[in-house]
């Protein structure tokens, strides 16, 4: 089994495991770099990823990888990036003319662009289109053919896996074919944009962050809830915002929620966003779902009967990346064991959704209240008498009561409170519930973060 082929199966299904945001952080720029005596050897983009992804994902990168490859007894971890490895630790030499071509043919069309920050993978060719989306992608189209004067900005909202990264990033790809060098496009996470104001501020080199980030003709932000509560960040990105589009300039932002959902986002930016089209990403119905894995299968080269196809379309309803990974994992099977049984591939179905349905607990539903609203957990459960406290902290209770079935006393201690309090905050929530879609919108999103946690 090749090695990149190994390992991006391994990172696909820790992609299930941790949040988007440390994926993208931390294991998005690793990569195999070598195997030899059970030692596999990934190499990672800068001395800080590899001591952190050495110190806290080691242990579940070895139990995932060695779920593919048990010959692999260790990890290790070096410095190394991806567009310019050590050449003493990669060898092809061994392999055919036509492997190696192969083989560079694959590094080159799933590259990220340095210029774009794109990734050339991400294309609306191979956007599947369902109900569930086709407003966000006719909206996409759109703008491809009219950047910067129709649907600006464009604000795309939906749960995790639903395949928000690959349409804007589609669309940039798009402009940047259709245009080429006329339209300069650049996409950015909200991590990425707010490092750079960082390092900005404290090397003074505020004006490099403006060149690089104003003087472009689209804009592409990835998850800018992350950006709420972080005045700095979130000043620059309103001058930014502002100067882009009085110019006409086309931007476009996703986020896990809808912009009056992002609790600690500034108000002039809450409505700078509101002010133009508004798109949701909803979870795909079956049908679109069975088209998304037959084309998943054809682009990895699986050959799947109907019937799989149906099971893995009827298992997996909310996450597009759940999917992928279960993909990932018959893949991988396949090209080891080429004779694989149909019952052999259903069992590993089955366990892999059992495995993604894991048991909730009280403390995950407790940190995923914490970091919808963006307050501290011994906030929540604490004595605190803020205002921002209050709702927060009867969504726990409801949550808790809601989700996990548990008894009020048990809540009213957990939360330091008396069952009393337990009880009414459920009946209120309860009911207000019911009557307000603001409300229900953040259950939901806040549930959507419990799932992946």
């Amino acid at each position: 089994m090749e090695l990149e082929h190994l390992w991006k199966s391994a990172l696909s299904e820790m992609e299930l495991k941790i949040s988007r945001a440390n994926f993208a952080t931390w294991l998005k720029g690793s990569h195999a770099m070598d195997r030899r005596d059970g030692v596999l050897l990934v190499g990672l983009p800068n001395n800080f990823a590899k001591e952190w992804v050495a110190n806290k994902y080691h242990k579940d990168l070895l139990g995932i990888v060695r779920n593919f490859d048990d010959a692999i007894k260790k990890l290790d971890f070096i410095v190394s990036s991806e567009n310019n490895p050590r050449p003493a630790l990669i060898q092809h030499h061994d392999k055919p003319k036509e492997e190696r071509a192969s083989h560079s043919k694959i590094q080159l069309d799933f590259r990220v662009d340095p210029d774009t920050n794109l990734n050339t993978k991400y294309k609306l060719s191979n956007f599947i289109v369902g109900s569930s989306n086709e407003l966000a992608f006719a909206a996409a189209g759109a703008i491809v053919d009219d950047v910067g004067t129709k649907y600006n900005p464009f604000f795309i909202y939906g749960g995790v896996g639903l395949g928000k990264t690959h349409l804007i990033q589609g669309i940039g790809n798009e402009i940047k074919e259709k245009y080429g060098g006329k339209v300069k496009c650049r996409y950015v996470s909200s991590e990425k944009f707010t490092s750079d104001v960082v390092w900005a501020i404290r090397n003074k080199r505020m004006d490099d962050i403006k060149r690089k980030y104003r003087e472009v003709d689209v804009l592409i932000i990835d998850d800018i809830q992350f950006i709420g509560g972080k005045e700095k960040t979130e000043e620059e990105f309103f001058h930014t915002f502002n100067t882009l589009y009085e110019n006409n300039k086309q931007i476009i932002i996703s986020s896990d929620r809808p912009p009056h959902s992002i609790p600690t986002l500034e108000d002039r930016l809450r409505s700078r966003f509101e002010g133009g089209l508004i798109a949701d990403i909803a979870y795909p119905e079956y049908e679109t779902r069975v088209a998304i894995v037959k084309s998943k299968c054809q682009e990895k080269g699986i050959l799947l009967e109907d019937d799989l196809i149906d099971l893995v379309a009827k298992k997996v309803k909310k996450n597009i990346r759940e999917l992928e990974g279960i993909l990932n994992k018959i893949a991988f099977i396949k090209e080891k064991r080429s004779d694989i049984s149909k019952k052999a591939i259903e069992e590993l179905v089955e366990r892999s959704i059992q495995n993604i349905a894991k048991p909730v607990t009280d403390i995950q539903v407790l940190l995923a209240v914490a970091e919808f609203y963006q307050i501290k957990t011994d906030d929540l459960v604490g004595r605190c008498r803020k205002k921002e406290v209050v709702e927060p902290r009867q969504v726990a209770m409801y949550l808790l009561r809601d989700i996990l079935g548990l008894s009020y006393p048990y809540i009213g201690e957990k939360m330091g409170r008396d069952h009393t309090t337990a009880i009414h905050s459920y009946e209120k929530i309860n009911e207000e519930v019911n009557r307000n879609p603001s409300l229900n919108q953040k259950l939901f999103q806040i549930k959507e973060i419990i799932s992946k946690s």
